[in-house]
């Protein structure tokens, strides 16, 4: 059991509610508050009820762990101190790289688990993160002027009860866990597209809210970039198939009525995860995604992830990632799959991300999106090249 400091910060009155709007403009609101108005007339009470996923809570820092700073909506990062009070939101993390943790059914001292501002508890983390997480201890949760809890749903974009047809041309990149080069690589790609004279949308449509991915998406010139936390989500751990289903829903209706060219989506950790696995294997990814660019940190990696993708019918556009970065690894990724390997400089240039653009189109339109065999048209593109 992880051990909570005490401080001495001014108590909300167990069964009363407390309207306290200085003490709220005081606090450092996380990213995955962004959507929410801070000029609300909110207000702080300690309840017995469970908290629940997208629930905002102000928090007190105990003891700082792993996370030393806090992602603010601003865009800056925060450094945290002892005794900072900090408005969050609830929500489960699958980082495998990072933390596996839970919305507490209490609220009581718990842990800060991601960078962006998610409160939870922490059940297991990777052994690298030798301080463990950040301890804090809810102060309350934020109260709307009905008595219902503020939740991030509350400010979510309208949400879309279907696609807008046709939708833009769609290349998804997926990758066999977290940190395999999936944002890089899409944010690559972005740029080489957007210097190829398109207009390119993102989406970040599974995962845990935090700034990084859509700050560097931002920087590469995507426009819009939306994530699940602007359909009302702090994280999709643990959220129903059907929930995810209409989160893409929403984030790509929105991103087509931008009247761009394409879009770029991310999906989060890797192909075995259960709601990445889900979402992959559902109709409705096959009927937005014409592509996939498959990220992976070695070729053992890559062979299989195509494997898999390949046998559920789904089409494969390249291979991307940190193996990229090896020689070596990309000869053996390429010699397996037959696909051709694309690193983010690749990526980058503006013919290379236009040719893989129009080779999703065409065989998406050729085939209706299942069983495309990429490695033929990568053969049929070197013999046109004359290699």
């Amino acid at each position: 059991m992880l051990d909570q400091p005490s401080y001495d910060t001014p108590p909300v009155r167990d069964g009363k509610s407390l309207f306290d709007a200085e003490r709220l403009q005081r606090a450092a609101w996380a990213f995955t508050t962004r959507r929410v108005p801070r000029d609300q007339p909110f207000q702080i009470r300690h309840e017995a009820r469970c908290p629940q996923a997208g629930d905002l809570v102000l928090a007190r820092v105990d003891l700082l762990g792993h996370h030393r700073g806090l992602q603010l909506r601003s865009g800056r990062k925060k450094n945290l101190f002892p005794g900072d009070e900090i408005v969050l939101s609830y929500g489960n993390r699958y980082a495998p790289s990072q933390f596996e943790a839970i919305v507490p059914k209490t609220l009581g001292p718990c842990q800060l688990v991601a960078g962006g501002g998610v409160a939870a508890k922490a059940l297991s983390w990777h052994s690298r993160i030798s301080r463990g997480p950040t301890l804090i201890t809810p102060i309350g949760l934020l109260i709307r002027p009905d008595g219902e809890r503020a939740n991030l749903r509350d400010h979510a974009l309208e949400p879309a009860d279907e696609l807008l047809v046709p939708n833009p041309t769609t290349i998804a990149v997926v990758g066999t866990s977290m940190d395999t080069g999936k944002s890089e690589s899409a944010a690559f790609l972005v740029n080489g597209l957007i210097r190829a004279g398109l207009r390119v949308g993102f989406a970040k449509v599974t995962g845990t809210g935090a700034g990084g991915d859509t700050w560097l998406l931002t920087d590469a010139g995507a426009d819009p970039v939306l994530d699940f936390t602007d359909a009302g989500l702090v994280s999709t751990h643990k959220v129903a198939i059907d929930e995810i289903e209409r989160v893409v829903t929403t984030l790509m209706a929105h991103l087509t009525k931008s009247g761009i060219d394409a879009i770029v989506m991310e999906v989060a950790d890797g192909v075995l995860q259960a709601e990445t696995a889900a979402l992959l294997e559902s109709e409705l990814f096959g009927s937005i995604v014409s592509g996939v660019l498959f990220t992976a940190q070695d070729a053992m990696g890559a062979v299989a992830g195509a494997q898999w993708l390949k046998q559920r019918g789904i089409p494969i556009a390249g291979i991307s990632g940190v193996l990229t970065a090896a020689p070596l690894q990309r000869k053996e990724a390429s010699e397996e799959t037959g696909l051709q390997i694309l690193s983010r400089e690749d990526l980058a240039r503006p013919e290379v991300a236009r040719r893989l653009l129009a080779e999703v189109e065409e065989l998406r339109s050729s085939h209706g999106g299942v069983d495309v065999d990429f490695a033929s048209a990568a053969e049929e593109r070197e013999l046109a090249e004359g290699r």
